[in-house]
């Protein structure tokens, strides 16, 4: 059995595991519990009532966060000659179309978001096998299979994330870094809950939110309260 550290026991012993915290008091105990030494990341851990199996229930989609992630993205854009001045100039990373496929096939992963044109889709299609499992590869619902490619690198840029619950009917995701306001971090929070919130299926029944929990990479899991979120 792995050994705690004192520093991990003193963390813990700042959060008491029967509570759940409003959502402020929650977001400045993550950032009070934080025992990297880096900028870590702030994630969202929330448990859906849903069958993640049936179609209707499988939630996924996308949100703004009001304050960015913390995180510049790498954003790679697949599109037709005629676009890619646009994509640069919008502040695509990587651009281009039959010399970016081949570079992918190859095995090079080293970007964060993949935009398409739907015309080429065909092509990029192939590359299901390495960006499918990453959580890579465009898809009409994230909005990141689109004609107006500039505009999704923007959104991408600006703080917009993409969101799926998982097989055990989980969503998983940012909401920004230790580094944050604990104000800004609940704002995140509570835009990127309303969104799921706003997307429960009709045919889930019992409870859809049944937990939410925050934590930073290294620390201790503060349960909130979802009834203080609005």
């Amino acid at each position: 059995m792995a050994k705690i550290s004192k520093k991990r026991k003193a963390v813990e012993q700042k959060i008491d595991a029967m509570k759940s915290y409003d959502l402020g008091e929650a977001m400045a105990l993550v950032k009070e519990v934080n025992t990297a030494k880096f900028d870590a990341s702030v994630d969202l851990h929330i448990r859906l009532g849903v069958d993640p199996r049936k179609a209707d229930q499988a939630i996924r989609g996308t949100v703004t966060l009001p304050h960015g992630t913390g995180k510049t993205k790498r954003v790679l854009v697949f599109c037709t000659p005629d676009k890619e001045a646009e994509a640069k100039e919008a502040g695509a990373d990587f651009v281009g179309l039959d010399e970016m496929v081949q570079k992918v096939q190859d095995g090079w992963t080293d970007f964060d978001v993949v935009v398409a044109m739907p015309s080429v889709m065909a092509k990029v299609g192939r590359l299901g096998r390495v960006l499918g499992p990453r959580g890579l590869m465009p898809n009409p619902k994230s909005g990141t299979v689109t004609a107006d490619v500039a505009s999704a690198v923007n959104d991408v840029k600006g703080g917009k994330i993409a969101f799926r619950v998982d097989k055990f009917g989980i969503i998983h995701s940012s909401i920004g870094r230790v580094s944050f306001d604990a104000d800004k971090l609940a704002g995140n929070a509570s835009e990127l809950i309303s969104t799921i919130n706003r997307m429960k299926p009709s045919s889930a029944k019992g409870t859809y939110m049944k937990s939410v929990t925050v934590a930073s990479t290294m620390s201790p899991g503060v349960k909130i309260d979802t009834r203080s979120i609005r």
